[in-house]
């Protein structure tokens, strides 16, 4: 019994030699997520006509390749959008990333390659798509600058009776 407490001692000691007091470096996820919730309350000037009474949600995953000094080296998104309680054969004709905050209207720097020719008719007045590996329209920079202020971003949808957009939402980091 003496030499099985001897043994025990001695085998602890060396696991807690070996073991490594340096923490863990962290890491940036490779599909950092961002969602937004669609009204048309939120776009500028807010939506008045028949589609205002709608709402909707949006999920962007960014698959992004990084080099040894963390910098984003390739990149594409995924874009996942639900909407309902539009007028039925609401066509969503148009949607991207702008950048500006809440209450701006920005620049479209991140397209979901949504066209006039690929729209969604939201029957019944609810609908789905998603858009995936589609790369930074504004370049890899920009994918930077969303995951460093997501808010400053915001998502929206258009259609042929609301071509400046009909239900928009700020980004919002979530992974």
């Amino acid at each position: 019994m003496k030499r099985l407490s001897i043994v025990t001692v001695a085998l602890s000691l060396i696991a807690v030699g070996c073991s490594s007091s340096s923490p863990a470096t962290p890491t940036s996820p490779t599909k950092p997520t961002f969602t937004a919730t669609l009204m048309p309350a939120n776009e500028v000037p807010p939506v008045s006509n028949a589609e205002s009474s709608g709402s909707g949600n949006v999920t962007i995953t960014f698959d992004i390749t990084r080099d040894a000094q963390n910098n984003i080296t390739a990149g594409t998104a995924t874009f996942v959008v639900n909407l309902n309680g539009y007028p039925a054969g609401t066509p969503v004709n148009i949607a991207h990333i702008h950048q500006a905050p809440a209450g701006t209207n920005g620049s479209i720097i991140f397209n979901t390659q949504l066209s006039a020719g690929d729209s969604t008719i939201l029957t019944n007045g609810a609908g789905s798509f998603t858009k995936a590996g589609i790369p930074p329209s504004g370049g890899l920079p920009i994918m930077q600058q969303i995951l460093d202020n997501p808010s400053g971003f915001y998502f929206n949808v258009h259609s042929n009776l609301n071509p400046g957009g009909f239900s928009r939402g700020q980004l919002v980091r979530v992974q």
